[in-house]
């Protein structure tokens, strides 16, 4: 379940506690661009004693910077030494399997955590998803419209073809997949469209990179009480329907089967295991 994962500098250790605090599903602690080069090594050491606390029900997943850059191999040594206090590892600029296999051999047992912000990145996101060891797929936004070109429209639409290539590669292979940040922290009604739409095309949750951004990305991607009304109508109804000798449903005028039935059971676990954080 993560309707919301926060990038938190690994730089900074009064934001690492704060977290402990707050109602957001995954910490995305960040050794990568959140972080200077030159405080690359003081921020392990800091992240090292911040996994020391307890976070709760939140996921921690570790984003590492890349393994051809001069500090991926000791970022990647520091997770497989937390390997226990940690959910999850994030290699950015994901560009195919092959570096997840790199990953995999640096980090044994940890679930890998790729992000897509390249246009070959996303070109490779089947094979990506396929890997044995991939949990999720995260969407690097601005990095890829930078590669691309592209214009920065509220209605995201150069990027959506891109978001439906990974949504296809996450969905063929069960994985989790993150929608990209919403940059302008302040603007909640941009931020709260943004989310609505990514929800629409089916991603599980938003990245964050601001604490006043959580409760908005937690309300879109989490079911309401009215859907998850409907979805107990729809269910009761196909079950009614059964029970009289009969495969479909009508209700409100509009049929009712299994696939629907599905997705209602779907929604509703997940609306109880959104109850079970208790964040």
């Amino acid at each position: 379940m993560t309707r919301s994962a926060l990038y938190i500098p690994a730089a900074n250790p009064r934001a690492m506690e704060k977290a402990r605090g707050l109602p957001v599903d995954a910490i995305l602690f960040d050794l990568e661009d959140a972080v200077a080069p030159d405080a690359k090594a003081g921020a392990r050491d800091h992240l090292a004693r911040a996994l020391e606390a307890d976070y709760g029900p939140r996921l921690r997943i570790l984003r590492i910077n890349a393994l051809a850059t001069p500090w991926g191999a000791d970022d990647a040594a520091l997770a497989a030494r937390l390997a226990a206090h940690l959910d999850g590892v994030l290699l950015p600029k994901t560009a195919g399997p092959q570096d997840l296999d790199a990953l995999a051999a640096l980090v044994p047992g940890l679930p890998l955590w790729a992000m897509i912000e390249t246009p070959q990145g996303v070109l490779s996101a089947p094979q990506i998803a396929a890997h044995p060891r991939l949990h999720a797929l995260v969407m690097g936004t601005n990095d890829l419209a930078k590669d691309l070109r592209c214009r920065n429209r509220a209605d995201r639409l150069p990027l959506l073809s891109a978001l439906g290539a990974c949504l296809l590669a996450a969905r063929a292979h069960d994985r989790l997949i993150l929608d990209g940040v919403y940059n302008a922290f302040r603007d909640t009604d941009g931020l709260r469209a943004e989310a609505e739409q990514g929800r629409d095309l089916g991603f599980d949750g938003k990245t964050l990179i601001h604490p006043d951004q959580i409760a908005i990305a937690n309300a879109c991607f989490g079911p309401s009480e009215a859907e998850i009304a409907e979805a107990r109508r729809e269910i009761a109804a196909h079950e009614a329907a059964l029970a009289a000798g009969q495969g479909i449903a009508v209700l409100d005028g509009r049929i009712v089967e299994n696939l629907h039935v599905e997705t209602a059971r779907r929604l509703i676990a997940r609306a109880e295991a959104i109850a079970k954080l208790q964040l």
